[in-house]
């Protein structure tokens, strides 16, 4: 996973600096604070439904706040735009799974004592690389207050699974945990309203279904420009992910408001 993102920070820089770039007709790029909100459950070779564990009720996940940031380039003639994004997810808590008669859950290779505490990491860390093209002559058409993209995104998500607590079997303090990079080839749908030059309204929305699993991400934000290309926007994020691959099932949500500063030029 290091050398994706160090792949990643490569590609933005050559992007920025490249001869083409610098006649490029737009770039941006922002750094923004997302407020996280959790919702869901997770299991690791879950055996039955008593395994599978709440993101709030057992997990005692709540709110996070975490730094992304993003880069857009939009290219002239027949180019394709670029757009390059690094959101980090990821969650961790002492928390406890409450059940009848103490029956324990499993969790990998290893059954966890239920009603005694333990502490768990979930991370989903993503990232992402898109190409996209504008509709015709739309922004033409529409005096440059319309703009719509249509294209591909490349997701990369760090996933990362970890529970440590006492094993039922031993009565020890074990450590379980699944680690995989996922890669997701997702559709990508971009607008931006523009009726005047300071201020704006966009949206973007990435998605992916298959063989029962799905990632839906949707993002809107109003952005103004108080001076030169400096920028402020304030939005909602929302996520979406249902994903059963490796022995790990994962049904969670994640949204809440962000906000961004950047520079468009």
């Amino acid at each position: 996973m290091k050398r994706l993102k160090l792949w990643i920070a490569g590609g933005l820089l050559t992007l920025a600096l490249a001869p083409g770039a610098a006649s490029a007709a737009g770039i941006e790029l922002s750094v923004g604070v997302w407020n996280q909100s959790p919702d869901g459950d997770i299991s690791y070779k879950a055996i039955s439904a008593l395994d599978n564990l709440s993101i709030k009720d057992d997990l005692k996940y709540s709110d996070e706040t975490r730094i992304f940031g993003r880069v857009k380039i939009d290219t002239p003639l027949f180019f394709p735009n670029f757009h390059l994004m690094a959101t980090p997810l990821n969650f961790s808590e002492t928390g406890i799974k409450n059940t009848s008669f103490n029956i324990p859950f499993q969790f990998g290779n290893v059954r966890i004592d239920a009603n005694v505490p333990f502490t768990s990491e979930l991370k989903l860390d993503h990232y992402d690389i898109g190409l996209s093209y504008g509709v015709p002559v739309l922004k033409t058409a529409t005096a440059g207050i319309l703009n719509v993209d249509l294209g591909l995104d490349a997701r990369f998500i760090d996933f990362k699974a970890r529970i440590t607590g006492r094993n039922t079997d031993t009565g020890l303090i074990v450590t379980e945990s699944k680690a995989v990079i996922i890669p997701l080839p997702m559709l990508y749908l971009g607008f931006q309203v523009k009726p005047v030059k300071w201020i704006a309204a966009e949206g973007e929305a990435r998605a992916v279904a298959y063989g029962g699993n799905h990632y839906y991400d949707l993002i809107g934000r109003v952005k103004i420009k108080p001076f030169g290309p400096v920028f402020a926007a304030a939005g909602y994020r929302y996520e979406k992910v249902k994903i059963d691959r490796d022995d790990v099932k994962a049904k969670a949500s994640f949204g809440g408001p962000f906000g961004e500063i950047g520079v468009e030029f």
